[in-house]
């Protein structure tokens, strides 16, 4: 098969070139964006033949544009193409960019076939030296009017790549496929894949990758931040009746693209340029409460944040390329090991470490460290990724807790009463050892539910209702119940308790004190005997007499012969010292004034009264001549507890004087 001049001319006569379109696929998404127009000869004899075949022969000759033309002619006129909206991508020589007519010959294509220029990528190779800038310029500058985009092929295998990229108006970066072929495997190649990447990102360019054959290229494109794809994982060169199939595929996610070792870390985006990431990252660092720092291979400290600056005593500059050895030797021989293990893979996090005091004074420091292995995009361990976090103050806060705890314990042990927690299903969960000493009952056994076991059973039920109705209305507990002693025999106690609720107002907790009040009781019965005895005499004595309960101020018995005498003039219940009437002597059944009143002088005063002359008119109007004494009541210790007044009539004045 010969390519000559002659033979390529009269291919193209015979329109024996005709254009195929491989896919351009976003990485971060996986939607097919666009596609490159690739050129291809059927032979009449040979068949088909590749373009690195006949290309150089092409540009030898000076046909470029006329291969240029019938391509673009022939792909304008594809129906799937022009209706897709899919951005077409076309390759050119940087020798065809030297050429006037080349905007022209464009733009007459773009119109006869109705294809919009601005979705035209015009791709320009650097296989050879532009020996004339400035032509090259205005003619890019054309295209660029035209509404066309310029992007640099190739990039990185030629010598005058940074000078065209300078020099002309580049909306894309293409990253050779030679370099993403061996990525994956070769270092060298997937530093300058970053390289390239990084480059077209400080620029603004939008960075293509092409010959993806895998998908671990893939992901280490889209981890590097480039934008686009094109190679045979998303498809080979087909004609353009292909375009609808390319346009169902279902585009593979987001997530499927991202590196095993990164899989569920956190991810910067991509899509920032690295100057804009390494702003983030700084603001990340400075703006963290822990200390963060980069550590190579060789435990060097390569970038560190002021806080742990801070924390080391030393300036961020007296950090940068020392070893950790050399920044803190008190502190390395405890920390190498975790780091050796972070640079074997090993993720190490919340490792709690004393820092080691230049002398006995001041508090000493403990701090929280975290080892993460960083890896590059090929998963390879680079360093070491640390944080510090000082925790002293929180350790010597949970001492104080702990002191605390313990301090609360010892005083419930020496309190009379039994302290106790209910949590909110009413069961217990702590209470003093006193209970113990009560009811012979372990502490262990008397955790949840075991304390009702002491319970006497008709106390049970009444002493459960009163927790359940407490947790229900958040009302305060206070009942009384019986307990079985160590010598088999039933004691009376009075357990009281309040709720403790959330911020929510739900109850988490009961807090109480049970108390011994079976001497009280036992006392209460004996005065309930001694008050049952006492009104049994009072209803039997035939003058009137009225007890008052100075504590209470109240009137606490009245007998028959007094409510004869004085009607409802006192009463049970009543109050004494609140104001009375003061109207007419002689009204009917009208209250006692304060003077005559001897309950009420007795208590305020502990005044007594031997005979105080009334007259008193009853309700049914009866009158009647009276003479009150009053005497207040003392107990033992001088305290006053009660008053008692008599109430006799006139006649019988003496009798009343030689009671009191």
């Amino acid at each position: 098969m010969r390519s000559d001049a002659a033979n390529i001319a009269r291919a193209l006569e015979n329109d024996e070139f005709f254009p195929v379109f491989q896919p351009l696929v976003e990485l971060k998404t996986g939607q097919l964006t666009g596609v490159e127009l690739l050129a291809r000869w059927q032979h009449p004899v040979s068949g088909v033949i590749a373009p690195d075949v006949f290309i150089p022969q092409v540009e030898i000759s000076g046909l470029s544009n006329r291969l240029t033309q019938k391509l673009l002619e022939s792909a304008f006129a594809s129906v799937p193409l022009v209706a897709s909206g899919l951005v077409l991508s076309v390759n050119l020589s940087a020798l065809q960019l030297q050429d006037a007519d080349l905007p022209s010959l464009i733009a007459a294509c773009a119109e006869r076939g109705a294809f919009p220029p601005d979705r035209l990528t015009i791709e320009v190779t650097e296989s050879a030296l532009l020996d004339d800038l400035a032509r090259a310029k205005d003619v890019a500058r054309r295209l660029k009017d035209l509404g066309c985009s310029l992007a640099l092929d190739d990039f990185g295998t030629g010598y005058s790549s940074l000078r065209h990229l300078q020099a002309l108006p580049f909306d894309k970066l293409k990253v050779d496929r030679s370099f993403v072929r061996s990525m994956t495997a070769a270092r060298e190649s997937r530093k300058i894949v970053a390289a390239v990447v990084g480059l077209g990102q400080s620029l603004g360019l939008m960075t293509i990758a092409e010959g993806v054959e895998t998908q671990a290229q893939a992901n280490m494109l889209l981890w590097l931040g480039c934008d686009l794809g094109q190679g045979w994982l998303y498809g080979k060169p087909a004609p353009a009746g292909e375009i609808p199939r390319m346009l169902s595929g279902v585009p593979q996610t987001f997530a499927s693209f991202l590196p095993a070792h990164i899989e569920g870390s956190s991810v910067m985006t991509a899509d920032l340029p690295p100057a804009q990431r390494l702003a983030q990252l700084q603001a990340i660092y400075d703006g963290a409460p822990v200390g963060l720092c980069f550590l190579d291979r060789n435990l060097r400290y390569l970038s560190l944040n002021r806080r742990l600056a801070v924390m080391n005593g030393s300036p961020v500059t007296a950090h940068l390329g020392k070893t950790v050895g050399e920044v803190i030797p008190r502190m390395f021989p405890m920390v190498e090991p975790l780091i050796r293990r972070a640079l074997a893979g090993e993720p190490i996090s919340g490792v709690e470490m004393q820092k080691p005091m230049p002398d006995d004074s001041g508090q000493a420091e403990t701090v929280l460290l975290s080892y993460q292995p960083a890896r590059d995009e090929a998963g390879e361990i680079v360093g070491v990724s640390m944080a510090v976090m000082d925790v002293s103050e929180r350790k010597r806060a949970e001492q104080a807790l702990r002191e605390s705890e313990s301090h609360y314990r010892h005083m419930m042990q020496l309190n009379p009463h039994v302290p106790w927690v209910l949590d909110a299903q009413g069961a217990v969960i702590e209470a003093s050892s006193r209970w113990e000493s009560v009811t012979g009952q372990t502490m262990d056994r008397a955790l949840g539910d075991g304390w009702v076991q002491m319970l006497h059973p008709d106390d049970v039920e009444s002493t459960l209702e009163a927790i359940r109705h407490s947790l229900r209305t958040g009302h305060a507990i206070d009942v009384n119940y019986r307990v079985r002693t160590p010598e088999g025999q039933w004691k009376w106690m009075r357990s009281r308790g309040s709720p403790r609720f959330d911020g929510a107002g739900k109850i988490v907790s009961i807090y109480g004190v049970v108390e011994e009040v079976h001497e009280q009781r036992q006392i209460g019965n004996e005065l309930k005997t001694c008050q049952a005895e006492l009104e049994a005499v009072l209803e039997l004595v035939p003058m009137g007499l009225i007890v008052a309960n100075a504590a209470e101020a109240t009137i606490h018995a009245v007998n028959p012969a007094a409510k004869r005498l004085l009607g409802d003039a006192f009463f049970p219940g009543q109050y004494l010292l609140e104001h009375n009437w003061e109207g007419p002597s002689d009204a009917p059944g009208r209250p006692l004034t304060r003077h005559e009143n001897l309950l009420a002088r007795a208590i305020l005063g502990g005044e007594a009264v031997e005979s105080l002359p009334l007259d008193y008119r009853s309700a049914d109007g009866t009158l009647a001549q009276l003479v009150l004494a009053g005497k207040p009541v003392f107990a033992e210790g001088g305290q006053l507890v009660g008053a008692l007044m008599i109430v006799l009539e006139r006649a019988s004045a003496k009798e009343a004087v030689a009671i009191i």
